[in-house]
C-alpha cells in the first residue's frame, strides 16, 4: 500500500497513480518479479486498469498470474490483465451466484472464473486463499484497494506489508 501523509490512498477523483516515488515503484516491480500471483480487488481493477507485470528498465521481465477479487463479475472483458494469447492469464475470484453472462464473456476474453462462497456479503477470502493454494498458488501479492487490503487483515490472511508513506497531503473528506 502507498499512502499519503493525510493517509489518503487515492485523490477525491479515485486517482491512485504515482503516490509513491520512483524506487518504491522499482521495489514493487523487483516484489513483482519473484511472486506467483498479483491480486487486485474490482474497485482498484476498475479505477486503473492495471497490466500487473513486473518491469525493469521499461520492459517486461515477468508476468505472474493475474488474480481479482470480483464477486459480481464487474470486471469488463476488455481489461488489460485478459488476454487469450498469454498462457498465464488471469483469474477472477467471483460468487456462486455471480452473472452467468458475465461469466462466459470473461472466459472468452482469456479468464479463468472460480466460484467462491460469501460468508457476511463478501467473498470469504479464507476461502478464496485455500482455493489459490490448491491450485498452486504458493504467493500472492495483493496490490490493491483499502478494502481488499482492510479485510485480509482482518481474516488475518496477511503474511508481511509494506506500506509506501509519501511525503504529501491530498486532502478530501
Amino acid at each position: 500500500l502507498a499512502a499519503s501523509l493525510d493517509g489518503r490512498i487515492a485523490t477525491a477523483r479515485g486517482e491512485s497513480r504515482w503516490i509513491s516515488s520512483e524506487a518504491s515503484r522499482a521495489f514493487v516491480h523487483r516484489l513483482r518479479a519473484r511472486t506467483d500471483a498479483i491480486v487486485v480487488g474490482s474497485e482498484t481493477l476498475l479505477a486503473d486498469d492495471p497490466e500487473l507485470a513486473a518491469r525493469r528498465g521499461g520492459r517486461v521481465v515477468h508476468r505472474p498470474l493475474r488474480v481479482v477479487v470480483d464477486s459480481r463479475l464487474r470486471t469488463p472483458p476488455q481489461a488489460r490483465i485478459l488476454d487469450a494469447e498469454r498462457p498465464e492469464g488471469a483469474w477472477i475470484l467471483c460468487a456462486r451466484d455471480a452473472p452467468s453472462r458475465r461469466r462466459a464473456r470473461l472466459e472468452r476474453a482469456g479468464a479463468r472464473v472460480i466460484e467462491v462462497r460469501r460468508r457476511g456479503g463478501h467473498l470469504d477470502l479464507g476461502a478464496a486463499w485455500r482455493e489459490l493454494g490448491r491450485l498452486g498458488v504458493n504467493e500472492c501479492l495483493v496490490e490493491g484497494g483499502g478494502g481488499l487490503a482492510a479485510a485480509l487483515l482482518r481474516a488475518g490472511l496477511v503474511d508481511r506489508m509494506h506500506f509506501f508513506l509519501a511525503p504529501l497531503l491530498i486532502g478530501g473528506n
